[in-house]
């Protein structure tokens, strides 16, 4: 390779432009030398003459074609796209679909998946990490001594430095392939300069093609080298067809074929400017353009520029607007960040000093949870712009987080006096589980599990396991009862059946006195008492007793004072005072119920001292005292006999 030569490919490179010297085709090696001296003193000129950055067309091409470069090294790692929202997911269930992940694709083809997952698994846990410590350190614990074992995070650690491990291998593997495939593009190149060089025209034609069909099976090259490279390329390849001395079929076929494909290409750029998907027209742009530069040779000379302007405007219209569509999104952006600051701004100026116990505690807590909520419901930012705004929603959780840790921290010898008074309830429900004074007993457990709620918090690490134990043996005991309440023995099973055999005695009755009503009633206590599942046959026998004495014309009241009689009598002989007790609260409150109403409804009727003794309402008024004196002097009479016995 000859100095000039180098120079003159150095200075293509770095003038970033196309030779435009218009080269006349001779065949002779004079003729070539001088042709070499016109593209040089061509290559100068626009050295002297081009700007480092010389229009907007510039700016948007050199973009593209950069992305073009940066595409064509990593052709390989192509990502499907991701519809996966892993912020939703648990820390279990982020660590499952990273081992997913990262087990059944190509390692090349997951970064922004699993950056996606670790973007949601690290917040997470570091949440998690703040609460353990908070607990830990409410508990009396000092920081300096706190450590968190957690499976999820091994198991998540060894996921990822697997995936790290594949990564590595990968782009080790593929620096070496891109260095190969350089090296073979740069032997093309050398190879067609000294094909131009030599300039057979019998031959050159021929390995030329051949020439062109290695340079498109060579796989990617390096970013950095690949537009370089092609303008290498693409500048002795218009040299050879520029130097093509043959007037013939082959060159002007070949410049007529490139000129059609270039013109679809166009085409295609200038439609994709009217696509609404931005996302869509720039990845179909980029493969226009690797397109143009890989898979379409030259044009004719008169052509070149003319072409490559349209298509380069029609790259600036899509340019222009993919940076109009994200100038957009960086504003939507901006009022998401203002949201959350605004959010944050409100936990800040959270005011929990007058917090003095745990349910005070507990209510700012929800508070803060809603905080919290909305500040994630104000919407996503690309990682570079939440990162910030996410340490400064972390520093006012943390405030908060802090002076709550501080209260619980304090209320640590209040809860071992907790601690000792549940214990001392667990003993006692313990110690009571195998009693049968059932009514006694239930009372007693019922108390226990009131006074137990009235108790506050204990230590953490304590709380489960005596709730447990406290759990335990209240269960045993209600179970117990439950079965005992649920159980008929034989002799329960024996009265059922002659209290059911009685009522259809009963039923054949037809002529009854008070005398053999009072029989009836005595000859039912007589057999014994029922379980509470079956007292729907005591409803029945009173249905019987009061239709008999309906039928008999039998004062009701009379009946009713002797079922009452009958009742108290056996509380009697039962020498149970605490049943006769409740029936005289029971009869005192009925009597003053009734008394009450009377005095309203005479009171109320005195209002109507000079209406119609035949009208509706006053008539409605008046029977209802009737009925309601009656019933006073039935509870009256009851309230007398109580009084009279010695209990």
């Amino acid at each position: 390779m000859s100095e000039q030569s180098e120079e003159k490919d150095k200075k293509v490179v770095e003038t970033n432009d196309k030779i435009k010297n218009e080269v006349e085709n001779k065949a002779t090696s004079e003729a070539e030398v001088d042709n070499e001296k016109e593209i040089q003193l061509a290559e100068n000129k626009s050295v002297e003459k081009t700007p480092l950055k010389k229009n907007e067309t510039d700016d948007a091409v050199s973009e593209i074609e950069n992305k073009v470069a940066e595409d064509a090294e990593k052709d390989d790692e192509k990502e499907e796209e991701d519809k996966v929202d892993y912020t939703l997911l648990s820390l279990e269930d982020l660590v499952a679909e990273l081992k997913k992940v990262v087990s059944n694709n190509p390692v090349q083809s997951i970064k922004t998946k699993v950056d996606a997952i670790k973007n949601a698994f690290n917040p997470k846990f570091g949440e998690l990490l703040a609460e353990k410590k908070a607990a830990f350190l409410a508990e009396g614990g000092e920081s300096i001594d706190f450590k968190l074992s957690s499976p999820i995070k091994t198991n998540y650690n060894e996921i990822l430095s697997e995936y790290k491990q594949k990564r590595d291998a990968y782009y080790a593997e593929l620096e070496s392939r891109l260095g190969a495939n350089l090296e073979k593009r740069e032997a093309v190149i050398e190879t067609l300069k000294t094909l131009i060089d030599e300039a057979e025209p019998q031959t050159m034609y021929g390995r030329f093609k051949e020439l062109q069909e290695r340079w498109k099976t060579i796989g990617p090259v390096p970013r950095q080298h690949y537009n370089d490279t092609w303008k290498i390329y693409h500048h002795h390849v218009e040299r050879f067809y520029d130097l093509l001395h043959m007037s013939n079929d082959f060159k002007d076929a070949d410049f007529r074929n490139n000129l059609e494909l270039k013109l679809k290409v166009i085409e295609k750029a200038e439609a994709l400017a009217e696509e609404t998907d931005i996302n869509f027209a720039f990845k179909e742009l980029q493969t226009l353009h690797k397109l143009w530069k890989e898979g379409i040779g030259p044009v004719a000379r008169e052509n070149r520029e003319e072409i490559w302007n349209r298509f380069s405007e029609a790259t600036k219209k899509i340019h222009d607007k993919r940076h109009n569509h994200y100038r957009e999104l960086r504003s939507q952006h901006q009022d998401i960040i203002e949201k959350k600051l605004a959010v944050i701004e409100e936990i800040n100026s959270y005011d929990s000093s007058n917090n003095k116990s745990h349910n005070d505690w507990q209510k700012s807590i929800k508070d803060i949870e809603i905080l919290r909520k909305k500040y994630f419901d104000a919407g996503k930012l690309p990682y570079k712009k939440s990162e910030e705004v996410w340490q400064k929603f972390k520093n006012a959780t943390k405030k908060f987080n802090k002076a709550k840790n501080t209260f619980y921290k304090q209320e640590k010898g209040g809860q071992q006096e907790n601690l000792n008074k549940k214990i001392e309830l667990i003993e006692l429900a313990e110690s009571l589980k195998d009693s049968e004074d059932w009514e006694t007993t239930t009372n007693t457990f019922k108390k226990i599990q009131a006074d137990w709620k009235k108790i506050g918090h204990v230590p953490r690490k304590f709380s489960d396991d005596i709730w447990k134990r406290f759990k335990t043996a209240c269960n045993y005991y209600f179970d117990r009862l439950h079965q005992n309440r649920n159980k008929l023995n034989a002799e329960q099973e024996a009265v059922i059946e002659k209290k059911k055999a009685f009522l259809e005695e009963i039923k054949t009755t037809e002529k009854v006195t008070l005398e053999s009503v009072k029989e009836l009633i005595s000859k039912w206590a007589e057999i014994g008492v029922i379980p509470r599942s079956v007292r729907h046959l005591d409803s029945k026998f009173s249905k019987q007793i009061d239709a008999l004495l309906k039928k008999n014309n039998i004062d009701k009241d009379k009946v009713e004072m002797l079922k009452f009689t009958s009742t108290v009598d056996a509380y009697q002989e039962e020498n149970d005072s605490r049943k006769i007790e409740s029936e005289m609260f029971f009869i005192r409150k009925k009597v003053d119920e009734a008394t009450k109403e009377v005095q309203q409804l005479e009171n109320n009727l005195s209002f109507f001292a000079n209406s119609d003794s035949n009208n509706p309402l006053v008539k409605n008024v008046r029977d209802k005292i009737e009925k309601l004196k009656e019933d006073l002097s039935v509870w009256e009479s009851k309230l007398d006999y109580l009084k009279k016995l010695d209990y």
